[in-house]
């Protein structure tokens, strides 16, 4: 679905991204590590199309359709949805009001969407009265910006450090939203298949992978994808000696 071959990438005439090649099949979860400072969120604001990263070599492609030189309107139109580390607070607008005009706008594809009970499940009734994220806690931020991802029920998510300043009681709750934003339910033969979405999860710390699923993990040092492999193996193995390991295992 998504394919990422030979990336290069600068900021400023920095060289950043300096030769990346990865790809994520349909209904395929991949998760994303580094440490901070190794590029991962100069390779998902690249794959959104934010303009202050120059691609100088390679090549973006999504449902085989070359990206690289689209808006981020227009990645957004394909169905690419972002969930920005640092989300800004928007003065003026609800939650609500903004969900109510998502839901108008993609009528058609939320017939399956039982939102009542999403707000219900996730505690959301307290947030929906309230400017986005005005006066929100870092977990509270992310549930409601993984709320909005819910009901847009986009086709290909990105999330960048979903489990940065969240505390310990809500990152199960984050976890469980981003499952639902993950789930992806299909008519066949008059039967409903539960299927997934694809998604690139970036991650320092791995720490929300415990509450989900997922099918394959990379770890992004100095701007290059080092290895690629088992998201638990790998996860315990920084967990227990940290990037290094990985930069040590490179080396031999």
């Amino acid at each position: 679905m998504l394919t990422i071959s030979d990336l290069h990438v600068e900021v400023e005439g920095k060289e950043i991204l300096k030769g990346i090649d990865l790809n994520v099949p349909d209904h395929e979860v991949h998760a994303l590590f580094g440490p901070n400072g190794s590029g991962k969120s100069v390779l998902i604001s690249t794959i959104m199309g934010y303009p202050e990263y120059e691609i100088t070599k390679g090549q973006i492609s999504y449902k085989n359709q070359s990206i690289n030189n689209m808006g981020i309107d227009e990645r957004v139109k394909l169905g690419i949805s972002f969930l920005e580390q640092r989300p800004p607070t928007i003065k003026g607008v609800k939650l609500g009001d903004l969900a109510n005009i998502i839901l108008q706008n993609n009528s058609g594809k939320k017939k399956d969407l039982k939102t009542d009970e999403l707000i219900e499940r996730f505690g959301m009734n307290k947030f929906l009265n309230r400017n986005i994220n005005e006066g929100f806690s870092g977990g509270e931020i992310k549930k409601s910006e993984i709320f909005l991802l819910i009901i847009t029920q986009p086709g290909f998510i990105i999330l960048d450090e979903p489990d940065s300043g969240v505390d310990p009681e809500h990152l199960k709750t984050i976890g469980q939203m981003i499952n639902e934003s993950l789930n992806l339910k299909k008519a066949q033969e008059q039967h409903l298949l539960k299927m997934r979405r694809s998604g690139l999860i970036a991650t320092h710390s791995a720490a929300i992978l415990d509450y989900l699923h997922t099918d394959k993990a990379h770890i992004l040092v100095d701007g290059k994808i080092k290895c690629s492999g088992n998201p638990g193996i790998m996860m315990d193995q920084i967990r227990e000696h940290g990037y290094e390991y990985c930069i040590k295992c490179q080396q031999n």
